[in-house]
């Protein structure tokens, strides 16, 4: 009886954190925009012009031409400037680079990086899933750049991470799956199976 019930608890946790974790996230940007931003806007607005909701537009909107500017090659170099003297910081470089990478590796130019999703089948039978990094053996740093071989990426289920090995090109099939499904599959260690597509 009590694994009865402590198996349907776990099931409503695994079914309702994700969602309570998204909506706190949009809460946390709702109030944080509307706290920081509505009370900049109050300064320059008369009281009787200012409406509950412009700080977080005005967060949305900063944040979408943020965006804008990070497609120019000037503020990308400043940008990446102002970066390196974060990466020289004690402490904070730490922090920040954490933070980066984990943001870096769910962006969707990181999942462009990504080549192929594909299966990589392993002497005794197993198959794993993984992306192609780098297909062609040239690019590869001298000792890895063995012809006919590929740079394969092999993500770790529920945690930031994984393998990179190299790859002879026999051992792997393509599959048909987009990154972000297989990215999703792989990180929940399949669990998501039922919702690739």
């Amino acid at each position: 009886m009590l694994r009865f019930i402590s198996r349907h608890i776990f099931t409503g946790l695994i079914t309702i954190l994700p969602v309570i974790f998204t909506l706190y996230l949009f809460y946390w940007f709702i109030v944080s925009t509307e706290s920081f931003l509505g009370d900049m806007i109050r300064l320059l607005l008369p009281n009787a012009q200012y409406w509950p909701g412009m700080g977080f537009l005005a967060g949305l909107s900063l944040v979408f031409f943020i965006g804008l500017l990070m497609h120019v090659y000037v503020v990308q170099r400043l940008f990446s400037k102002a970066e390196q003297l974060l990466y020289h910081t004690p402490l904070i470089k730490t922090i920040y680079r954490a933070f980066r990478d984990f943001f870096h590796f769910f962006s969707a130019s990181k999942n462009n990086d990504f080549e192929q999703v594909v299966a990589v089948k392993l002497d005794n039978g197993m198959q794993l899933v993984g992306f192609i990094t780098q297909q062609h053996s040239e690019q590869l740093p001298q000792g890895l750049n063995v012809e006919g071989s590929v740079l394969v990426y092999l993500p770790l289920s529920y945690m930031i991470g994984g393998y990179t090995i190299l790859v002879p090109q026999r051992n792997i099939t393509p599959l048909d799956m987009s990154m972000e499904e297989a990215m999703r599959f792989t990180l929940t260690a399949g669990i998501a199976g039922d919702n690739v597509k």
